[in-house]
This record gives structure tokens, C-alpha cells and sequence, in this order.
């Protein structure tokens, strides 16, 4: 039987908010093939997660246009623009949030976000003031899923990983998680969610 939940932490991007890069560079690329190659070559998750991981912008952006300078305009889309890649929430989480933090219900966060992109994005959403703490990747310079982001965020939190519900889309972290303690929730939508919540009588 698992330990009783004391405390619920989200993933952000993906669980509370939808997140790609096509929908920025879908506005930019018309062609559909060309925005495929772009999306996997050039402006890439993998070189994204880099920046979430704590790379200053300015090099990878340099870096990148060095590397590909008849798409020097789309990379500096990725620096200037970033906030749209994140259009809205994702559907029924947010109610899901609220409806924890109606029960006092102690919230928190881990995400992989990089540090000059949440400081623009976090003050333009309100469900974080549920929020206690927020462990952002790109400010510690450690992202998930390193086990070293799973202790710092336990200890800022101040419960024990048994006794935190951990929430994420990425089956890696969910991974992490679990193999430190934590009990998890592998998101894949907030009906299922809500399931999982409601059978922990946290809702």
C-alpha cells in the first residue's frame, strides 16, 4: 500500500501548460516538409533542452547561427519569441490545481524551463500563486530527469519523496522519480489524472 500523499508537484510544461516549438516555427515555415527538417536539425528539443539546463542563450544562439546562417532569422525567432511556442493551458489541469489547493492540499513544481524564458512566462500565469516553491531547471542548472533536481526539490519542499505525488508527461522523469521514492503519476490527460487523484482521496 503507498504511503499517504502529503504533497502534489507537477510538471509545467506539457501537464499545466501546452508546449511545442511548431507552434511558433509552424507560423514561420509554411512548408510542412521544410518545417519537419528545421524541427530536426536546427532549432531541436535536444538543443532546447540544453538552454533549460542552464546554457546561456546568447552562446547557443550564436553557435547555432554559425552553424546554419541562411536560418539566422528563425534562431533569433527562438530567443525574441519563445513565448509562443506555449498557446495555452493544457485542458483540465488547471481545475484539477484548483480543486487541490481548495482541499489545502500542499502544491509545488519541477520543471525543465530555462531561467530568462520562465522569468518572462511565470508572472503571466496565475495557477502558479498555488504554488509553494517552483524548482526551475535552468536556474539551477540542473534538469530533470538527473536525480540531483529530485533532492534539491525535496529538501526545498520539505517532505519526504514517499510522501509526494510527482506529475510528468516524460516517461524518463517519472522514471527518475520513482527509482528515488517518490510515487508518480505518469500524465497523459487530466481525465486520468483526476482518476488517480480521486483514488488517493486527494480531490
Amino acid at each position: 500500500m503507498s504511503d499517504i500523499v502529503e504533497a502534489v508537484v507537477f510538471d509545467v510544461g506539457r501537464v499545466l501548460v501546452q508546449w511545442d516549438l511548431r507552434y511558433l516555427f509552424g507560423k514561420l515555415i509554411p512548408d510542412a516538409a521544410e518545417l519537419e527538417w528545421f524541427l530536426a536539425n536546427v532549432v531541436t528539443e535536444e538543443w532546447h533542452f540544453e538552454h533549460d539546463a542552464g546554457r546561456q542563450l546568447h552562446e547557443m544562439v550564436a553557435e547555432r547561427k554559425l552553424q546554419f546562417p541562411e536560418h539566422a532569422h528563425l534562431i533569433d525567432a527562438y530567443a525574441t519569441r519563445f513565448s509562443e511556442t506555449i498557446p495555452g493551458r493544457v485542458p483540465g489541469t488547471h481545475e484539477l490545481v484548483e480543486r487541490l489547493a481548495g482541499k489545502g492540499v500542499p502544491l509545488y513544481a519541477i520543471t525543465n524551463f530555462a531561467a530568462p524564458f520562465w522569468a518572462e512566462y511565470h508572472p503571466t500565469e496565475p495557477t502558479f500563486r498555488h504554488f509553494g516553491q517552483i524548482v526551475v531547471s535552468g536556474e539551477e542548472r540542473i534538469a530533470k530527469p538527473a536525480a540531483e533536481i529530485f533532492r534539491l526539490a525535496a529538501n526545498r519542499f520539505g517532505h519526504e519523496p514517499r510522501s509526494m505525488l510527482f506529475v510528468d508527461d516524460n516517461a524518463a522523469n517519472v522514471e527518475a522519480a520513482r527509482r528515488l521514492g517518490w510515487q508518480v503519476h505518469h500524465f497523459r490527460d487530466a481525465g486520468l489524472l483526476e482518476d488517480d487523484l480521486g483514488a488517493r482521496h486527494l480531490i
